[in-house]
């Protein structure tokens, strides 16, 4: 069964889509998936920090089959109590000032949404985004996406008027200094492109990812997001939080702009929005979102009733228990069991990270980044039945993204498997 699968995978799905794992899972529940003979494997990706709850969580089926014999869709013909309910749930939670929302699909639709809201409110056309951010592979969300060449490769001419800065990714510094004795030079290069290559009144927005993502899993200095914040309320300019893999507690707090004191003007939401169903959305401003007219964007699929029902039911869940805490008190966890291995493993070259969004990056003596000991020791946890991907434009960041109803057996289960892994 397991061959047939992966064969017609092979013979029918396009190979630009890439499958992390040779697993062919067939049942999947709480942190563990598995396959066709039994095998368990533990998920420490959360389906790409999608399913934030573990797989199938209990009050997400039950909502999801409640709406499902009731009414699957709309397009945008008829109001459903269920995207109303998402919404004055997404009003409550989400940062100061974001009032407003427009539903889609996928992260990717949720940034094509947040540069055409930025653009039509400023009318302005220039976008700062930052390099080694992730923003998703539409053409408009490809444009600011830089955490490799290769997603941009034969895909030109892209968006116009789209400027990057150097992401303050410490560890391997863009500026060449040292972390915690610099000026945040890379600021300072932001402000030197305002001053060179566009002028700061026919910027649109500025488009970050308050902990960068699929490029390293970095967290930045605070001081610079405070920076940013401040240039772009001196230049009305918009700021726009990307917080499709960050948000909904899988740094510890609800958004990772939490943590920084930040608050955006725009936030694109998705991934773990819906606990694996696909939604997203563009949340802003009454003023802004009111700025936009009838028509200006809109969706067939976005905001559909079955995946709105699974987001209530997944934000009901977090709020009632200590899932955002439990999140925090694992990472804090799992960073000082990963620094203690960092202590005895001179292939660790950082540990970081933020709730549970950790990064550890593996390097060689020369502090060169070392891709092929990642992928022995991916090979090693699969091996041994613990699921982790990478991330980092060198592919040596491995990044442990586990549900945040982890518990504390299961992290050390969890990460006694990597240290085995490690050699």
């Amino acid at each position: 069964m397991d061959n047939d699968v992966i064969s017609g995978s092979r013979r029918l799905l396009t190979p630009a889509l890439v499958f992390h794992t040779g697993i062919v899972a067939v049942k999947a529940e709480g942190l563990y998936v598995e396959d066709a003979s039994g095998k368990r494997y533990m998920d420490f990706t959360s389906g790409l920090a999608t399913s934030n709850l573990g797989h199938c969580p209990p009050e997400v089926v039950a909502a999801a089959k409640a709406q499902l014999e009731n009414l699957i869709h709309s397009g945008c013909i008829f109001h459903y109590r269920s995207e109303v309910d998402l919404a004055e749930r997404l009003a409550r939670i989400t940062p100061e000032g974001i009032e407003m929302f427009f539903f889609s699909n996928s992260g990717a639709e949720a940034v094509e949404g947040a540069i055409k809201l930025a653009r039509h409110s400023t009318g302005r056309q220039g976008i700062i985004a930052f390099t080694g951010a992730f923003h998703g592979r539409t053409l408009g969300a490809l444009s600011l996406t830089s955490s490799s060449s290769r997603y941009r490769k034969n895909c030109h001419p892209l968006l116009p008027s789209v400027f990057h800065a150097p992401y303050p990714y410490c560890y391997r510094c863009p500026m060449g200094q040292k972390s915690g004795e610099c000026s945040l030079e890379c600021f300072g290069f932001l402000e030197k492109m305002l001053r060179h290559q566009i002028s700061a009144e026919e910027v649109a927005c500025a488009v970050i990812e308050p902990v960068l993502g699929e490029g390293g899993y970095a967290v930045p200095p605070a001081e610079y997001l405070k920076r940013l914040e401040g240039l772009c309320r001196a230049n009305g300019i918009l700021l726009v939080a990307d917080e499709v893999q960050t948000g909904f507690g899988r740094t510890g707090r609800w958004f990772a702009c939490e943590h920084f004191g930040l608050t955006p003007d725009i936030i694109a939401l998705g991934k773990a929005i819906a606990s694996g169903f696909p939604l997203s959305a563009v949340g802003s401003t009454t003023k802004i979102m009111s700025g936009w007219p009838p028509g200006a964007h809109g969706t067939t699929f976005g905001g559909n009733p079955v995946s709105c029902a699974a987001a209530c039911a997944a934000i009901d869940r977090t709020e009632k228990e200590s899932i955002l805490g439990n999140a925090s008190d694992m990472g804090l966890y799992a960073v000082e069991r990963l620094r203690a291995m960092q202590g005895k493993c001179a292939s660790i070259g950082d540990v970081r990270g933020l709730g549970l969004m950790l990064g550890v990056e593996f390097v060689k003596k020369d502090g060169s980044p070392d891709r092929e000991f990642l992928k022995k020791v991916m090979e090693g946890c699969l091996s041994r039945g613990l699921i982790v991907i990478e991330c980092g434009p060198d592919k040596n960041v491995v990044r442990l993204m586990p549900p945040l109803t982890a518990t504390k057996t299961e992290m050390e289960r969890a990460l006694d498997i990597f240290e085995e892994a490690l050699g």
